[in-house]
């Protein structure tokens, strides 16, 4: 099976244009997702503890979407800030309340993935295998998938030591730069993952470029069917895939994952009238939920 969502639902920028301007009494962005795609990727996890009764609630905004699953992205702590001391306590102590944050996803067996991602500086050497045993070693028997941008991570020995640890290497699509990953790699682990950040690349290796404007790209059509034919590659042979766009300036992530569910699911799909408006692509591949229009 190949889930399509979006990374993250929490952005500024998409108020009025992913979501409505006028919004009935309890709006939340995660169900209103949850009807147009069967996944999405927890980000807030990677900025901040994630807390039981916040997961609770996002498992009950789903409950009635039964093959709907979440991605969580580990914790930057884990990824991004310094190795724990000699005795590991400080990390033992995080990990456990990581897992008691996102144990009600886990109890519920919505959790398709724990996201594991690493900068571009995290190269392939001794001291940074040990780290990722440290945290398999902690993470134990949950669906790790590991986000690495290095070129370094994807030659065969490194590819191979990688799945030993029990994670999934993620595809990722990005500008094109020597030291990126290949444009293919054979899948590595038992879960499919193709993450997409667009290809901005004057915006990205712009010296003191912001979020948004690193992630602001639209795929192209032609762009998007050659993802669509990318992420069928990778759900060859695994039994659950997982396309996340992280496009999100302007809600396009949300035009992109349409199209994409679309080529892959057997379109058309349906989406919001606004989304349609914002995106007058989607006319080709969506068919408008007249529902939105009560909002």
């Amino acid at each position: 099976m190949i889930r399509v969502g979006t990374a993250g639902w929490s952005y500024p920028d998409w108020e009025g244009v992913v979501y409505p301007r006028t919004k009935p009494t309890g709006f939340h962005p995660l169900p209103y997702l949850a009807r147009y795609f069967p996944c999405i990727e927890v980000n807030s996890s990677f900025y901040a503890m994630p807390r039981a009764e916040h997961a609770e609630r996002w498992v009950r905004e789903v409950a009635d979407k039964r093959d709907f699953r979440f991605a969580v992205k580990l914790l930057q702590d884990f990824t991004h800030g310094p190795r724990p001391g000699a005795d590991g306590g400080d990390w033992d102590a995080k990990a456990d309340a990581f897992r008691r944050g996102i144990e009600p996803i886990r109890r519920a067996r919505r959790l398709g993935a724990l996201l594991v991602q690493f900068p571009i500086q995290f190269l392939h050497g001794p001291t940074e295998v040990q780290r990722l045993g440290h945290l398999a070693t902690l993470f134990e028997g949950y669906p790790l998938v590991l986000e690495v941008r290095h070129r370094s991570w994807f030659e065969p020995p490194a590819r191979s030591m990688v799945g030993g640890l029990g994670y999934s290497l993620a595809h990722i699509d990005l500008p094109d730069s020597w030291n990126h990953p290949p444009a293919w790699f054979p899948p590595n682990g038992p879960v499919g993952y193709l993450r997409l950040h667009g290809r901005n690349a004057t915006q990205w290796f712009r010296k003191g470029a912001g979020r948004d404007d690193r992630y602001d790209y639209l795929y192209a059509e032609s762009e998007v069917d050659e993802l669509a034919a990318k992420a069928r590659r990778i759900a060859t042979g695994v039994d659950e895939t997982y396309v996340i766009t992280n496009n999100h300036f302007g809600g396009q992530a949300v035009a992109n994952a349409i199209e994409l569910d679309a080529r892959l699911n057997g379109g058309p799909r349906p989406a919001p009238a606004e989304w349609i408006r914002a995106f007058p692509r989607l006319e080709q591949v969506a068919r408008p939920d007249g529902q939105q229009q009560l909002f």
